[in-house]
């Protein structure tokens, strides 16, 4: 018997008993269209928050104190303009592009009657790229404004929207920062969250000098912010940065440190492979209603080998070989998996195109390709067993059963 013939029998077993067919597959479109809809999701899930760290800065580094653990024996040393000196010198630190001492504080926000809380960042003019901060309207504040301590500041967009009305551009008017006057020369693009709980549309910009000339003093630095010369150059940077820092602050093992160094890429890194390992999860448990519908496949198939008994004895006695029995069933097996890979398919790729806001789920070809394998797979493995069975019925018993 040809193979054209077994998979014309085997389509024919099939459509005589559609509903069956179609309820076997079920369990095999569940599985598949999970497994699509899962990993879809897993993925649509990294890249967005790997775009959203890009949005912090591919090459930012941020350095910030710490206290030491009492082992250390020591209570730590703080940030100070002199670690920015020494990280700013290309000699200790080639693969340093910026160094951007920061003075920060909580404060309120006044202009006119409307008042707002902020979170005050007074640094320098390298700040802007060092943290990938973009300029909305107005400019950004020059290194003569630094020089001179003048008070002018940028709004971050909550910022302004609070105090002046949603999408006004404030730039001219002047704000009240704990009762001290500035001028605002400029608003701050949109960024929406930023790294650990931080908004920097909550934030305000102002010369390093002038905030702490008016508000928190000339003493330690809240934080340090570090440009690396590249993404490549990134671990490299981080490296000079621990080498010049723990030498200027007496610090011998890495636990004991009185600073943390933070990262984008450290947070992509850690992202990545609790994504990875979730988006394996989410696979494992769609895994499991693959095998729940290859084991419906056996079940079916064992029933369809009892109900078709005689029509196997007559075929046998008219020639029939074992292999085109069992050629018959596998193929109505495979037929059975992979079609319903194919509509699993389909069903999870339109589970994809469900809204979700700014997230999107993403399909990889190769997830499609794995699938339908898989499938096919599974009809011949849950397959073999009933195949087998019908193929080594003897025919003089398979004619006597009712």
């Amino acid at each position: 018997m040809s193979v054209v013939e077994i998979v014309r029998f085997a389509v024919r077993g099939l459509v005589a008993n559609r509903l069956r067919s179609l309820l076997t597959m079920l369990g095999i479109i569940i599985g598949i269209a999970a497994v699509i809809l899962l990993t879809a999701l897993g993925n649509g899930a990294s890249q967005y928050i790997q775009g959203q760290i890009a949005g912090l800065g591919a090459n930012s580094i941020t350095i910030l104190p710490r206290q030491p653990p009492e082992s250390a024996g020591t209570s730590g040393r703080p940030l100070t303009t002199g670690d920015v000196r020494a990280l700013a010198d290309p000699q200790g630190a080639p693969d340093v592009a910026s160094v951007s001492p920061v003075a920060q504080l909580s404060a309120s926000v006044d202009a006119g009657r409307s008042r707002t809380d902020a979170t005050v960042v007074g640094s320098t003019p390298t700040y802007f790229p060092g943290a990938n901060v973009q300029i909305g309207t107005g400019r950004a504040y020059t290194d003569a404004d630094v020089e001179a301590g003048r008070k002018v500041i940028l709004l971050g967009r909550t910022v302004a929207d609070d105090l002046f009305g949603v999408g006004s551009d404030p730039v001219g008017r002047d704000v009240l920062v704990r009762g001290v006057p500035f001028d605002v020369i400029g608003t701050l693009a949109p960024a929406g969250q930023g790294q650990g709980l931080s908004n920097p549309d909550e934030n305000v910009l102002a010369p390093i000098t002038a905030v702490q000339g008016s508000l928190t003093g000339f003493g330690d630095l809240s934080q340090i912010v570090v440009q690396a010369r590249s993404t490549e150059a990134q671990a490299a940077a981080e490296s000079e940065i621990n080498s010049i820092l723990d030498r200027r602050h007496g610090i011998e093992e890495p636990d004991n440190r009185d600073y943390q160094v933070l990262s984008a890429r450290q947070l992509a890194d850690v992202l990545d492979d609790t994504l990875g390992a979730f988006t394996l999860l989410l696979a494992a448990i769609a895994a499991i209603s693959l095998v729940v519908g290859g084991i419906g496949i056996t079940n079916i198939m064992l029933v369809s080998v009892t109900e078709r008994t005689r029509e196997i004895g007559i075929r046998k006695a008219l020639g029939a070989p074992p292999s085109a029995i069992l050629g018959q069933f596998l193929v109505e097996s495979i037929i059975l998996s992979v079609v319903g890979g194919m509509l699993g398919v389909a069903v999870g790729y339109a589970g994809t195109l469900v809204p979700l806001g700014d997230f999107r789920p993403v399909v990889l070809p190769s997830a499609v390709v794995a699938a339908v394998a898989v499938s096919a797979a599974i009809g011949i493995f849950f397959g073999a067993y009933p195949a087998r069975r019908a193929a080594r019925l003897r025919p003089i018993e398979a004619l006597r059963r009712e």
